[in-house]
């Protein structure tokens, strides 16, 4: 029987499309071996050898792409960015800004985005998306990441014009560690004045340092208790878990979450991130932010690498899809203020 203080029970179907039925997932495996410090150079190397080249970026013509460097705030490294747009489109369009981080310590605006479904949701829904390659740790710890995500923001912004954009349509979007630099630079954008929000798109997010909950402690899943310290202690060092750190690097931190845009949330039932997601989206909704949460049962972290040929992948990615869809919708036909 399983030990769901390990992990808990998978979905068999999900299971054994991804990983074998249990050969795969047999403690030791190296679906579930953790990331230590010394790893980080292999998973970066690994994460290079899967980049999206420009036939793919493409998708048969109906998406237009191109590379470019966003200027760095006040004086910070310029930041690699991969501007897509959809290529039959007249303007006026909603727009994404992809905080693009892997467990804090792996970036690359091209890395994954087929995977991810990002090229979809650009010529289906026609949505400009501006993937932003942030700065990793050890080299670069906080507030590195939520700097560049903030400056990617404020670039989308300032040339919505340029790219078709309606600057009031304007969201974040992150996905696991990049997850946590999208709702850190929600809350930092609300700070420093602006840009505003539209919207906020947290996908499995990396929220919190100090291992608070019961999903913090699994050790049987991908991305394990281990590699979670790996990748705090990368933008933290000495301080994670301590008093002192900040709700720019570490969302859940945040006392206060008044002022943040409709949210959705998605996290799994078997994902080390579960916890702290549901609490900042309940803590949110208490704010009276509009909030689509979903917890997927029995599925682990890590998701949008596998093709969603199961019953759980496809209701997923649908769900993501429906609230694109609406934000891709008229203006007039959002939340009440």
């Amino acid at each position: 029987m399983t030990d769901i203080t390990k992990r808990p029970r998978l979905d068999l179907e999900y299971r054994d499309t991804v990983f074998g039925p249990e050969g795969g997932l047999a403690p030791g495996s190296k679906a579930l071996q953790p990331i230590t410090a010394e790893g980080i150079a292999e998973l970066r190397a690994d994460s290079l050898d899967q980049l999206d080249d420009d036939e793919t970026l493409s998708q048969n013509g109906s998406v237009t792409f191109r590379d470019i460097l966003i200027p760095g705030l006040d004086g910070d490294p310029e930041i690699p960015a991969l501007v897509l747009t959809p290529t039959n489109s007249t303007g006026n369009r909603p727009a994404l800004v992809f905080t693009h981080c892997g467990g804090k310590i792996v970036s690359h605006p091209r890395t994954k985005i087929f995977g991810l479904g990002v090229l979809d949701w650009v010529a289906r829904h026609q949505i400009a998306i501006v993937v932003a390659g942030v700065r990793v740790g050890p080299e670069d710890p906080h507030p590195a990441q939520v700097r560049d995500g903030f400056a990617a923001l404020r670039w989308t912004s300032e040339n919505a014009g340029t790219l078709g954009v309606d600057p009031s349509r304007i969201g974040l979007l992150g996905v696991s560690g990049g997850g946590g630099v999208a709702a850190g630079t929600a809350l930092y954008a609300r700070d420093h004045g602006g840009p505003p929000l539209a919207h906020l798109i947290l996908l499995t997010p990396m929220l919190d340092d100090r291992e608070s909950f019961q999903s913090n402690r699994f050790e049987e899943v991908v991305w394990p208790r281990r590699s979670n310290a790996t990748g705090w202690t990368a933008i933290l060092g000495d301080s994670r878990g301590g008093p002192d750190v900040s709700e720019y690097a570490a969302a859940s931190r945040a006392i206060d979450l008044t002022g943040l845009p409709p949210t959705f949330i998605e996290t799994y039932s078997a994902d080390i991130f579960r916890d702290e997601a549901i609490d900042f989206a309940s803590r949110l909704m208490q704010t009276g932010a509009p909030v689509d949460l979903h917890v997927w049962a029995g599925v682990m972290h890590r998701v949008e690498d596998f093709p969603p040929t199961t019953t759980v992948g496809t209701a997923i990615y649908d769900a993501r899809r429906s609230f694109l869809a609406r934000i891709s919708a008229r203006v007039d036909s959002g939340f009440e203020s």
